[in-house]
């Protein structure tokens, strides 16, 4: 990622309503919302929804499809994913264990689920 590219993300991102429908629409993955569900979950006019959702779509963090007479719009957390790995990438200066506490919050919200166990099961002790 480029520099110029991450000033974009965090620039779209450095404003309260357009940080709050982000945060929406990446706790409604893989779904989506509608924009008017969007603007009437955070109390604002759908017009200036509208504006806000351009800007998150211009620095590529939302996509939006059209669905009959409405627009749905879905957090691109791939592109997030890139923002922040820009972000910290060379946090620790190869010293890692600075980097650890950051890696350590961030693994409760997003730790894979547990992998199913195949073949025989473990014999317990």
């Amino acid at each position: 990622m480029e520099s110029d590219d991450a000033i974009l993300a965090l620039g779209a991102l450095a404003q309260g309503t357009r940080l709050e429908a982000f945060r929406l629409l990446a706790a409604h993955e893989p779904d989506g919302l509608a924009a008017g569900a969007i603007a009437d979950a955070l109390a604002v006019p759908q017009n200036t929804m509208s504006s806000h959702l351009a800007v998150l779509a211009r620095a590529g963090l939302i996509r939006s499809q059209r669905h009959s007479r409405s627009i749905v719009y879905r957090a691109d957390l791939a592109r997030f994913q890139d923002v922040a790995l820009f972000l910290i990438k060379d946090c620790c200066g190869g010293r890692p264990e600075l980097c650890a506490p950051l890696i350590a919050d961030l693994q409760p919200c997003c730790a894979p689920a547990a992998k199913p166990m195949r073949g025989k099961a473990r014999a317990k002790s």
